[in-house]
């Protein structure tokens, strides 16, 4: 980006007026001209999205750079810390858009009533494992339903069997992200104590849960 060395970024940034504003244009013009080839790992140029992603993506990178100058250590070049977050805020934004127009009602029902089962997305397993599978489901579901409330199974099943980011499932509830990482916690937690109180090893029954 440019020239400018790490410290002449950090001090140009940190500076209010023409130089922060000379810094942010250069820094968005070097943004436009490689993001592009980043993101096309992960998106078409000839997506209907693309551009827009860039100019999204370009804005929010200038934004955090801001607000996080001060965590950059200086262990590395300054702008190839820019373009990590620029990549990771790229990949965010798409797997929450993956997610935009995928029903997720079952995050809304609150009632601790029984009303919000959890279920484990449909699979073909080889007859050979079909017994024991279903088994294994059976049980972790039971202690699933029996000993979370309702926002903890949704919020589990959302985030973990259907691998939806935790921001967007704070966006649908209208929590953030700590909130959701916390329900999470809990519930493991709880199956965790119900399945060592019932005989069985939780560590092998809910590995997938700890990932």
């Amino acid at each position: 980006m440019t020239d400018r060395d790490n410290d002449s970024w950090v001090n140009d940034l940190r500076k209010p007026g023409l130089q922060r504003e000379e810094a942010l244009r250069d820094m968005r013009s070097q943004l436009e001209r490689v993001l592009p080839r980043g993101i096309s790992r992960w998106l078409s140029p000839n997506n209907a999205e693309f551009d827009d992603l860039v100019e999204d993506v370009t804005q929010e990178t200038l934004l955090r750079v801001l607000s996080q100058l001060d965590s950059f250590e200086g262990k590395g070049k300054f702008a190839n810390w820019v373009y990590k977050i620029a990549v990771r805020l790229a990949l965010n934004e798409l797997r929450r858009r993956k997610w935009r127009n995928v029903s997720l009602d079952f995050l809304q029902q609150e009632a601790d009533d029984g009303g919000v089962p959890f279920q484990f997305p449909s699979a073909d397993p080889s007859p050979e494992s079909m017994a024991e599978r279903r088994e294994i489901m059976h049980l972790v579901q039971h202690a699933i339903n029996e000993e979370l409330t309702a926002k903890q199974r949704a919020v589990m099943q959302a985030v973990v069997i259907y691998g939806v980011p935790m921001e967007e499932v704070a966006r649908r509830i209208g929590r953030d992200r700590n909130a959701v990482y916390k329900l999470l916690h809990d519930a493991r937690k709880r199956l965790k104590s119900h399945l060592k109180k019932s005989g069985f090893p939780p560590e092998e029954l809910l590995a997938v849960f700890d990932k």
